[in-house]
């Protein structure tokens, strides 16, 4: 079913998408897929071939996986479909923020056996968050033990959205061979070998059901949509027309998510998706103008290409031979020579070339509009989250959120003579991936890596010996400790009085220290009768940030507490905003040693599949390494464990989980905050 219609592109022919997914789920497939039918590729890349066009660095063939967020571009139907394919590892769930920031809408691909995965939730909440559209494509049909009621019985549960499915397949595992569109009640088959869908009548024994289920969805429908409710009570039905209208709408806000299926492998269920992707998903056009600030104002600016410039780089590609910065352009339009202002760095910048991006490879263009997803060189100092806008006309954009690293390394060069290269390198990689963390321990002198897990760490310092030939000696990984106060203080007094000759400095303050849940550090001033001014009470607040980098437990980050400053003396000469800042940092560390204390680690959700008859040996290791059990089922002859575990205890637990299950279990973990450890109480004295 591949499309002759020309291109015509303007905005509301405009498609930007991502496929987010759990890891193996079929995303890059899918993408590769979407390629072939539009014509954009020839041959059907295969992730176990390393043929693929998105996967295309050497760690992504050999490991199987996506890691870097891929960007491609594709016509269908006479729309341009820019789409990224993203990471589904939970390690690489940065690069998953920070294509969704600049997203119109998503594709969730779930797996028909498994359904509804860890990642495969952690990518829905991300989607949330920026309140992405999305529909839902439920993948490998094909596969023993497939059940689309399944699949969509755990979406509904787990993700909670209202899913309304517009296909019932036909066939099942082996035998799956199409699908029937329930809007036009047609069927949708596809030839075993490589060849254009067909559309027939719907088989005789799957017509009764096929009502059925357009029945269901039609009052599905109904119950969510004004517009369709009303046609349904008039008409006791709803026309396709009317139904596709009240699909699209109920995706654009959020209210339901539209459900298809197929084997992405077989090449079977693509060309619906395809069109799925154009009627229900927005273009620039359809959703809300950006939002920005500049000097304490809001300001919003329209998907129009006569508006000032607004654009938000959330990828950088820092390699050898060229530095590549991603944006969406959201408003306005660049063309190369322009110049542009990076609001945070306060600098212009010089558009270079202007690329459409192919994976790894690049058309170049001499013009991008609001709306597109464009890749451009020359940029100097922009990095992942900056704005570059119209200097004329200035404005931020929200950048997107970064995680806190949570395992960290020590790394050095093998040989002293590599240790420059090594230094380049490490900088070059926090440059293109925000989450890693690059910084030297103050005692130890060592250079440490932070970033999101074992495989993060693994494959940043992989890719520095593919990229610049050092050879470099990694120690082993530790977790990102916490502390918090568990029983406060209240009416802590300090008194900063510092008198060396000239100008004095002189700061009382009293100080409440108190547990808080509701974010990291919380700050408030109770003073009264202006004994404090305000100056100085937000210099109180910034000493107070000051002393939450080491606490007194183990001189980790401390969290979860708030601050309140209830009383506070001056003196008409030698209080200052730096003196004030210092007893805020003095008097808090003192108040935090009056504190009870607590020692938090790293905890992540860990979900094992095994063989039955492992399930006893699996358990046992989880205990040892201090697990909780949450859940254990059995699902199509194999055992699905649930157990929160300490970060700390998982590092090699693949190697272990593979020896113990003969090679056939595999796991994976998702970070879900902290908790405390054991022995790490400091009592107040």
């Amino acid at each position: 079913m591949r499309t002759e219609r020309p291109v015509t592109n303007p905005l509301t022919a405009v498609r930007n998408l991502g496929i987010l997914a759990h890891v193996d789920a079929g995303k890059t497939t899918v993408t590769e897929r979407f390629l072939y039918l539009t014509g954009s590729t020839h041959k059907r890349g295969e992730v176990h071939d390393g043929t693929t066009v998105t996967d295309f660095d050497p760690q992504e063939r050999d490991r199987g996986i996506t890691i870097f967020a891929a960007a491609v571009s594709c016509a269908w139907d006479g729309h341009r479909v820019n789409l990224i394919d993203t990471p589904g590892h939970v390690d690489f769930a940065d690069e998953v923020e920070r294509s969704l920031r600049v997203l119109d809408g998503a594709i969730a691909v779930f797996d028909a056996v498994a359904g509804v995965e860890p990642q495969s939730e952690s990518v829905w909440r991300q989607a949330d968050r920026y309140g992405v559209p999305r529909i839902a494509f439920v993948n490998k049909l094909d596969r023993a033990g497939a059940d689309l009621d399944t699949a969509v019985a755990s979406i509904r549960e787990r993700l909670h959205p209202a899913p309304l499915v517009v296909q019932l397949p036909i066939g099942a595992e082996d035998g799956f061979t199409g699908v029937v569109d329930l809007l036009r009640l047609r069927a949708l088959v596809w030839p075993d070998t490589d060849g254009p869908v067909a559309e027939v009548p719907v088989p005789e024994g799957l017509l009764e059901e096929a009502r059925r289920r357009r029945r269901l969805l039609e009052e599905a429908v109904a119950e969510l949509h004004p517009g369709a409710l009303e046609e349904f009570c008039a008409e006791s039905t709803l026309s396709a027309g009317t139904l596709g209208a009240a699909l699209r709408d109920l995706t654009r806000t959020g209210d339901g998510v539209v459900v298809l299926c197929g084997s992405a492998y077989r090449n079977r269920g693509i060309e619906p998706l395809l069109d799925a992707v154009v009627a229900y998903l927005p273009s620039p056009s359809d959703v809300p103008p950006v939002r920005g600030t500049y000097d304490g104002g809001e300001q919003e600016r329209a998907a129009d290409p006569q508006v000032p410039l607004s654009a938000l780089a959330f990828k950088v590609s820092a390699a050898g031979t060229g530095r590549l910065t991603y944006l969406r352009i959201y408003s306005g339009a660049i063309e190369r020579g322009d110049t542009v202002w990076d609001p945070g760095a306060r600098r212009t910048e010089r558009i270079g070339r202007i690329l459409r991006v192919q994976a790894d490879r690049h058309e170049r263009l001499e013009r991008a509009v609001a709306g597109d997803i464009v890749a451009v060189a020359g940029l100097k100092s922009v990095r992942a989250g900056s704005t570059l806008c119209a200097p004329d006309a200035p404005l931020v954009l929200e950048p997107p959120a970064v995680a806190d690293p949570v395992v960290s390394v020590a790394v050095e060069a093998r040989r002293s003579t590599d240790t420059d290269r090594l230094t380049s390198a490490l900088a070059r990689l926090a440059e293109e991936d925000p989450s890693l963390v690059v910084r030297t321990d103050a005692e130890t002198g060592q250079t440490v890596l932070s970033g999101m897990g074992e495989l993060h760490l693994e494959v940043a310092v992989e890719k520095i010996r593919l990229a610049t030939g050092v050879e470099v000696d990694v120690g082993r990984p530790r977790v990102a400790y916490r502390e918090t106060v568990v029983r406060g203080v209240s009416g802590f007094v300090f008194r900063h009085v510092k008198q060396d000759g000239g100008a004095g400095q002189f700061a009382h303050v009293v100080l409440d220290v108190e547990p808080f849940q509701g974010c990291d550090f919380a700050f408030r001033s109770a003073v009264v009768g202006g004994r404090v001014p305000q100056e100085y009470v937000r210099s109180v607040e910034a000493g107070c940030r000051d002393a939450l980098t080491d606490g007194p437990v183990g001189g980790f980050p401390v969290t979860g507490l708030r601050v309140t400053l209830t009383d506070g003396v001056t003196h008409v000469k030698d209080s200052s905003e730096q003196a004030f800042r210092t007893a805020g940092r003095l008097g808090l560390r003192e108040a935090l040693r009056a504190c009870e204390t607590v020692l938090l680690e790293p905890v992540a959700e860990v979900t094992v599949t095994v063989p039955e008859d492992a399930v006893g040996t699996v358990l046992g290791d989880l205990s040892a390494r201090r697990g909780r059990i949450t859940a254990s089922t059995t699902r199509s002859g194999s055992a699905l464990v649930t157990a929160t575990v300490p970060l700390a205890e998982l590092f090699g637990y693949a190697t272990r989980l593979r020896s113990r299950t003969q090679g056939r279990g595999t796991f994976t973990a998702r970070p879900t905050g902290y908790a405390p450890a054991p022995g790490g109480v400091a009592v107040a004295r």
